[in-house]
């Protein structure tokens, strides 16, 4: 099959799956006890305090609200074990179209959650809007009203991640946090250093898992492809009444959830899935982790938000949302986005990727780091096949990045 073939296929497929995912949504999410009687496992039915409960993990929600009014759920999960928590705060952030409950999902002996509270921490695993603990507003109703979609990786960067700090450090009484961003949860931390001055100085250490900035090299066909039909139809889909992609009970999610509750399949098929979004790493993710991670994954985003990753992979930089030349001018003054200040990221920073990363390209990260102005130390995972979504679901987290993150998390900790 010719890669134009091959090509045209993966937009075929991607656009079958938006259009179904908004034409059957009445008919779903399928109801917990029906997925209870067809034997989905447990734990990807839990939510995020259920998940951590069952596990002997106490964990606490707290509802942040941001200044443009998103309602963003919090968890706060103490380790077993830890008569006190080291401070200051660890703010820990997932990636594009996940959740808090990521953290989880490979779980206590891989998952990140679990590691760093059992190693006392004071953990806050947050969310962002768009996702099912992102989907709630002070005035707009996310079913209704279209603004409530109106949002991108830019006013996460402005909003949601400002939000969280504050609300971390008022309840800690802390005066600085420790930030680790996933992909996503790295560019958004970004964003906010370079919009919001005075934010970064709120941040003793930042580490970033396969940080996203700029995705000129992402080699994943899967997710360019997904990507460009986005930007490229935006216009179209928001004609009909999308704006909303990927939820959690939407039709992409129910399916994925529904084939890989099987042993069998989950072990062929839905590890296949995950090859075909990144790259291949065989083994490194358990066939549990996968039955797991599609009952919370894909969480959720706007429609914009792909838009706006599309965007990047045709950018050498790392710029703003791009509304055309005539909206630009009316937005920023220029006919062309703006690049964000990079040099702003003023806080020590720790990276930690993988030469096998699909979605978040080497080249891409090497670019990051030569931009940023006080990198302490940037980490190619030793395992030549770690991969992006590695980050997060590997079962070997607890050997491969954990050691780094602990290590750094300490110097900049105290007891």
């Amino acid at each position: 099959m010719s890669f134009k073939r091959h090509y045209v296929l993966h937009i075929l497929f991607i656009s079958i799956v938006v259009v179904s995912t908004y034409v059957y949504r009445p008919l779903l999410p399928i109801k917990a006890e029906t997925k209870q009687s067809l034997g989905y496992p447990k734990d990807s039915l839990l939510n995020f305090t259920q998940l951590s409960y069952k596990y002997g993990y106490i964990s606490e929600e707290h509802n942040v609200i941001t200044e443009d009014g998103y309602i963003l759920s919090m968890f706060r999960i103490q380790g077993r074990n830890c008569m006190k928590r080291r401070q200051p705060p660890v703010l820990l952030m997932h990636g594009l179209l996940q959740s808090s409950d990521s953290w989880l999902d490979a779980g206590p002996r891989a998952g990140l959650a679990y590691l760093l509270s059992d190693a006392c921490y004071d953990l806050w695993v947050g969310n962002q809007r768009g996702n099912y603990y992102g989907r709630r507003h002070t005035t707009l109703n996310p079913d209704k009203d279209e603004k409530f979609w109106e949002f991108s990786v830019d006013e996460i960067g402005l909003y949601d991640i400002p939000a969280a700090i504050e609300y971390v450090l008022k309840k800690t009484s802390s005066k600085k946090v420790n930030y680790i961003g996933y992909s996503q949860g790295s560019g958004s931390f970004f964003i906010m250093c370079s919009e919001r001055p005075g934010f970064c100085d709120k941040v003793n250490l930042f580490i970033g898992l396969a940080p996203a900035s700029r995705q000129t090299h992402t080699r994943s066909v899967a997710y360019r492809a997904l990507c460009g039909i986005m930007e490229r139809f935006s216009i179209y889909f928001t004609f009909s009444g999308i704006r909303e992609v990927f939820s959690k009970g939407a039709l992409s999610q129910e399916f994925m959830a529904y084939l890989c509750q099987s042993s069998t399949l989950s072990n062929n098929i839905c590890g296949e899935f995950i090859a075909l979004l990144d790259s291949y790493h065989p083994g490194s993710i358990t066939n549990k982790t996968t039955q797991v991670l599609f009952g919370h994954f894909p969480a959720g985003t706007s429609l914009k938000n792909f838009a706006r990753y599309g965007q990047s992979m045709k950018s050498r930089d790392f710029k703003k949302f791009d509304y055309g030349k005539s909206w630009n001018i009316k937005f920023y003054g220029s006919e062309k986005p703006p690049s964000y200040n990079l040099s702003a990221v003023t806080v020590p920073a720790v990276v930690l990727y993988g030469k096998n990363d699909y979605l978040v390209d080497v080249k891409d990260v090497k670019w990051l780091l030569r931009k940023l102005p006080n990198v302490l130390e940037a980490v190619e995972v030793s395992d030549p096949l770690w991969n992006h979504l590695d980050m997060t679901y590997s079962r070997h987290t607890n050997e491969a990045v954990f050691p780094k993150i602990n290590e750094y998390l300490l110097r900049y900790s105290r007891s």
